[in-house]
């Protein structure tokens, strides 16, 4: 792999408002797109006090979802880097409303299921889109707009936990299911339509302090290479135990007996859940630009490796402090903080290394990884149920996090490095 420095930035011929244009169509779609993963937890205990399933059944409808909003992720990629976002993004919009309105009639698990399969491609649609056209237009700041772009997902359902809670509790998880899922659909239809891929000689040369690929590596090449499956299995144990805790966040504090208890919070009286799931939307939200950022300054390897520390210490901290509200809700907080930015760090880090051509395509392949990782979802409730408690699960994020903070700084950079000097 041949790559060099860029050491001079040509004018990009799209105008700034072009671009961030672009950057904020794409942001606006993954907020609409964001309750179907970061509001499920709502309707986990709705779901399971309506039809008696139990919440490790339920919660396989959250891994079919993620597996399906990932793994397709790549052969959507391959569409939209021939035939351009518009249409992949319009079929998305189109699937997330089918499947939340499947959801709101469900009466069996299989139902549920197909649901949940529905809603994850086209998910996965408008997210692997969304963030390969950020990452087309701004390769002199990928990681800031990549986590932008990502940060509509995270921090997209914080606007709206409390409506989606109060529509649940006044006309039941039927409803918030039909018109959440109506609305959020139509919005994504309707902003494909500005979509666009750039074209020749439009973006700027990609950022001056990183080495960057100069081969447009194919996908083929990609899953040839062991930097790829290196940073695959980094992602999966970061992603499982952030996905535990996305969807487990709400049982969690039922089992800590803190869901309905109330806390003022800069003078906003609201229950314990209702408070962590706000505060953990918009703190998931904001790590992805901000540590992207971070990584456009001092390196992706060496921002994982901070990162990822401080993760495994959240994981601790809520299982040692996490019992009572306000420290629930810190250490809560801390976890969605520190695990959202692989949706900007990874990526980014995927384009500096096999190249700009490939870009949606390529990263959509390491994206499969969150899928891989959505099935420890159900194994952590399972470990819960048969031990009663949830202290191993936090034990085992923690470490899971530790560990992929090492191989960051010490496996992955040494390798990254090599192969990018390369002659």
């Amino acid at each position: 792999m041949t790559t060099a420095s860029t050491t001079v930035a040509s004018e990009a011929t799209a105008s700034p408002t072009t671009r961030w244009g672009q950057l904020l169509a794409g942001i606006v779609c993954m907020v609409m797109i964001a309750n179907l993963q970061y509001g499920w937890t709502l309707f986990v205990d709705p779901i399971d006090q309506a039809h008696h399933w139990g919440t490790a059944a339920i919660q396989v409808a959250f891994s079919v979802f993620i597996a399906t909003e990932t793994w397709l992720v790549p052969i959507e990629g391959w569409f939209v880097d021939r035939f351009g976002p518009r249409v992949v993004v319009a079929f998305g919009g189109i699937l997330v409303a089918f499947a939340w309105a499947i959801d709101s009639v469900a009466s069996s698990l299989s139902v549920l299921y197909i649901a949940a399969a529905i809603s994850g491609v086209g998910a996965g649609a408008v997210y692997g889109t969304c963030v390969g056209n950020a990452l087309k237009w701004f390769p002199d700041r990928r990681g800031l707009t990549a986590g932008l772009t990502a940060a509509g997902f995270g921090a997209g359902a914080a606007a709206t936990v409390v409506p989606i809670r109060d529509v649940i509790l006044a006309f039941g998880y039927q409803s918030a299911f039909l018109w959440f899922g109506l609305g959020q659909g139509l919005v994504v239809l309707l902003l494909s339509r500005l979509l666009r891929a750039p074209e020749r000689g439009e973006a700027p040369k990609p950022a001056i302090r990183l080495t960057q690929a100069l081969h447009d590596s194919t996908p083929i090449e990609v899953l040839k290479s062991p930097i790829f499956w290196l940073l695959y299995l980094m992602f999966v144990l970061v992603s499982g135990s952030g996905l535990m805790a996305t969807a487990q966040i709400a049982p969690i504090a039922k089992d800590f007996h803190l869901s309905d208890q109330e806390v003022t919070i800069m003078f906003i009286t609201a229950t314990v859940l209702s408070a962590a799931l706000v505060v953990d939307n918009i703190l998931n939200g904001l790590a992805r630009p901000f540590f992207g950022w971070i990584s456009d300054i001092i390196g992706r390897e060496n921002t994982m490796a901070i990162v990822f520390t401080l993760g495994g210490l959240a994981y601790w901290g809520l299982g040692a402090f996490g019992h009572g509200p306000y420290m629930f809700i810190l250490m809560a907080g801390l976890i969605f903080f520190t695990w959202g930015e692989i949706f900007s760090l990874f990526p980014a880090t995927c384009t500096d290394t096999y190249g700009t051509r490939y870009a949606t395509t390529n990263a959509g392949l390491l994206y499969t990884a969150k899928g891989t990782s959505a099935w420890l979802v159900p194994l952590a409730s399972l470990l819960k149920d048969y031990t009663g408690h949830w202290s191993y699960v936090f034990a085992i994020a923690t470490i899971m996090n530790f560990v992929v903070a090492a191989l960051a700084l010490f496996v992955l950079k040494p390798m990254r490095r090599r192969a990018l000097l390369r002659p």
